[in-house]
């Protein structure tokens, strides 16, 4: 499969200027379409593709006790009261 061209993509697409007239294009693609849509969506928005900074303090094994000790904090604050947390499901998005 080759990669979005987002140049080409919206050569032939009228200038839109709201996130309805957006969605509404998306849906009135083709499924096929709207899959490459989607697996290319990291390359037009960076952000879902995770964040670099993070992914570098995930890896980085040096010690972080500021860090280590909010997520003690937090981690005795819900097992005190679990209700403090809120549930989350499939619906909230990819975890």
């Amino acid at each position: 499969m080759r990669p979005l061209d987002p140049v080409r993509l919206t050569r032939n697409i009228p200038a839109m200027s709201t996130v309805e007239q957006i969605e509404a294009a998306i849906r009135a693609l083709p499924a096929r379409e709207r899959g490459r849509l989607a697996k290319g969506l990291p390359a037009l928005f960076p952000e879902l593709a995770g964040d670099p900074s993070w992914d570098r303090i995930i890896r980085d094994d040096r010690p972080r006790p500021a860090l280590s000790r909010l997520l003690d904090e937090a981690e005795a604050a819900v097992c005190e009261d679990p209700a403090r947390l809120p549930e989350t499901s499939d619906a909230h998005g990819p975890r």
